[in-house]
């Protein structure tokens, strides 16, 4: 069997259903980039309403599925990940609850609410696009001289989506104000904003994880298991893909025992922590 030095732990947030196609998905590239690239990364899924102490992971990616069961554990997990200088990857829902979670914690705006969850607050931060884009393709414009466009390599990337709300059209230099940089934009909306003072901060309202195939990883992806891998440290020896190891202590424990063996993408167990079958 081949042998792949450790590369970290990450935590996929969201509320796993067979449903979201995403969900289906992100097991697969993972297990791509382990094949291709020797990234031996053990990945954890947590629903948003059992998220604790995250500080445990080397990275954060919360997932697309929203409504979540939990906002407030979605947030949390941001939250984390931006202060602890955790790598961070939000994808549709983890874009939308990325921008609630900098406009309360950093601008200060306590107040701002996101449409479908809390559809008649008073003050809406995300908001039904005027147009859906669920199922959609659509070109997006990348600014030069940002992450996102150093790791496209392009000023123009097509990307595919599944949503139907966006960030609420004047409310973007609130957030540009207090730090936050949007990188991408569709038709002058944005569409990929990042950290730059953090060591890996970037969320996107498409879903990269759809590109392709799915046997090469996005751009986005590829450097956030390797901002993981980074996060983690050099392991002291390289061992073999099937030796256990304990799950993070600051994992929650309901997540921490893996189910039962199945088939068809159910969890298994693989000493690994919590898997798709595919792993």
């Amino acid at each position: 069997m081949t042998i792949h030095a450790y590369s970290g732990r990450i935590a996929l947030v969201g509320d796993r259903s067979p449903h979201v196609r995403s969900h289906q998905r992100v097991p697969q590239v993972l297990e791509r980039m382990r094949e291709r690239e020797g990234l031996d990364l053990d990945v954890y899924w947590v629903p948003t309403d059992e998220v604790g102490a995250m500080d445990g992971f080397d990275g954060i990616w919360v997932l697309p599925g929203s409504p979540y069961r939990s906002e407030a554990g979605a947030i949390s997990a941001i939250r984390t990940a931006r202060e602890q200088g955790i790598p961070f990857l939000g994808t549709c829902g983890g874009f939308q609850h990325a921008m609630l979670e900098y406009a309360r914690h950093v601008c200060g705006a306590t107040g701002v609410h996101h449409a479908e969850n809390t559809p008649d607050a008073d003050d809406l931060l995300i908001v039904p696009l005027a147009c859906s884009l669920d199922g959609h393709e659509a070109a997006v414009e990348v600014r030069p001289g940002t992450l996102a466009g150093r790791l496209l390599g392009a000023e123009r990337s097509t990307e595919r989506y599944h949503c139907s709300y966006g960030l609420a059209p004047g409310r973007q230099s609130l957030l540009e104000e207090h730090g936050l940089v949007f990188s991408a934009y569709d038709d002058g909306a944005p569409r990929v904003a990042e950290l730059p003072a953090h060591p890996f901060f970037l969320v996107t309202l498409f879903q990269p994880e759809l590109s392709g195939d799915g046997t090469r990883p996005h751009p986005f992806i590829q450097a956030f298991a390797h901002a993981a891998a980074a996060h983690a440290g050099p392991a002291p020896t390289a061992r073999p893909a099937t030796t256990a190891r304990p799950a993070p202590t600051a994992r929650p424990a309901a997540t921490a025992r893996p189910a039962a063996t199945g088939t068809n993408g159910q969890i298994v167990e693989s000493g690994r922590g919590a898997m798709p079958a595919s792993r």
